[in-house]
């Protein structure tokens, strides 16, 4: 069943921070589990495939962790662990030469995520419209996402804080793909309001940034701007020349999700005082040398008000 698409004004998408801080996963079984996804490079910027639960190490400000969840690739483990893609797409007038080989390019990767729960579709401009389509209903997410004509302004802070909002009452491996030039000229979230935003969330992001006409120094402060929000959660940021760079792309993030780790554990820490935890995973084994690890770098705990008082 296909949800019917929401329309969110722009000048009227208000998130809190603090609230958004309080939702954590949820092992399927009901035992609070914190899930971290965790990608692998060696040296030469390669993934690392093939590494065991022994092969990491998890702290939690400093507190060892014992991992009692590992699998390797979003495909794996889906009863357990499913996964759930977002596509957050930027149809404002500003990317109106870039929106139609994107919208072509977007497609046919998401056609190779078939095993996922479900797909989230975002389209924002002046406006920002949320619909969530099951596997079976993947040709109308296809139709939806054609329909959209470059109008408008651009909302895109909003439109992230909207996808994360809803993106926390789902359970598993979470993915989000967002398709901008970068630029936000419409939003009434702030900057900081939805990097604190992405910061609680357990979304992996990956960015495309599209070239715009605007000046260099507004170039380098997207692209920035950007990079910085995909690295906080572990994933990455691309900006293509052109139609053909977007293939390579997309092999790489596909390469990538299908090497990613994701591993969880139950803390020690069983307080519910909403702070904020700063977890550490690292790799054990001595013959990885110089390997590296792209993880986001911590959670928010739940928050209940009668132990967040005890503090």
């Amino acid at each position: 069943m296909t949800s019917h698409p929401r329309l969110i004004a722009g000048s009227v998408v208000a998130l809190a921070v603090a609230g958004v801080a309080l939702a954590q996963p949820l092992f399927r079984t009901g035992v609070a589990l914190v899930h971290f996804g965790v990608t692998v490079e060696d040296d030469d910027g390669r993934l690392v495939t093939g590494l065991t639960r022994d092969d990491f190490a998890i702290t939690e400000e400093g507190e060892e962790q014992t991992i009692a969840y590992f699998s390797q690739g979003v495909d794996s483990d889906l009863d357990v662990m499913p996964l759930h893609v977002g596509v957050l797409f930027d149809t404002s007038e500003s990317m109106g030469r870039d929106s139609r080989f994107a919208k072509t390019a977007a497609i046919r990767f998401l056609r190779s995520l078939d095993f996922a729960e479900d797909m989230t579709l975002v389209d924002f401009d002046s406006e920002v419209r949320v619909s969530r389509f099951m596997a079976a209903d993947f040709p109308r997410l296809v139709e939806r996402l054609r329909a959209q004509q470059a109008r408008g302004l651009t909302a895109l802070y909003d439109a992230i804080g909207v996808y994360l909002d809803g993106a926390f009452d789902q359970q598993g491996r979470k993915v989000l793909l967002l398709y901008t030039d970068g630029g936000d000229t419409r939003s009434r979230m702030h900057l900081n309001e939805l990097l604190e935003i992405i910061r609680a969330s357990d979304v992996t992001i990956y960015a495309v940034g599209f070239r715009t006409s605007n000046r260099v120094a507004e170039r380098m402060m997207q692209r920035r701007w950007l990079e910085s929000i995909a690295e906080t959660t572990g994933g990455r940021a691309y900006f293509p020349d052109g139609p053909d760079d977007l293939t390579e792309i997309y092999d790489e993030i596909h390469a990538e999700l299908v090497g990613r780790y994701s591993l969880g554990y139950v803390s020690t820490d069983q307080t519910t005082d909403g702070m904020w935890r700063r977890v550490e995973v690292q790799l054990v084994n001595p013959d990885l040398g110089e390997a590296r690890i792209r993880s986001r770098e911590g959670y928010f705990a739940p928050w209940i008000e009668s132990d967040a008082g005890r503090r």
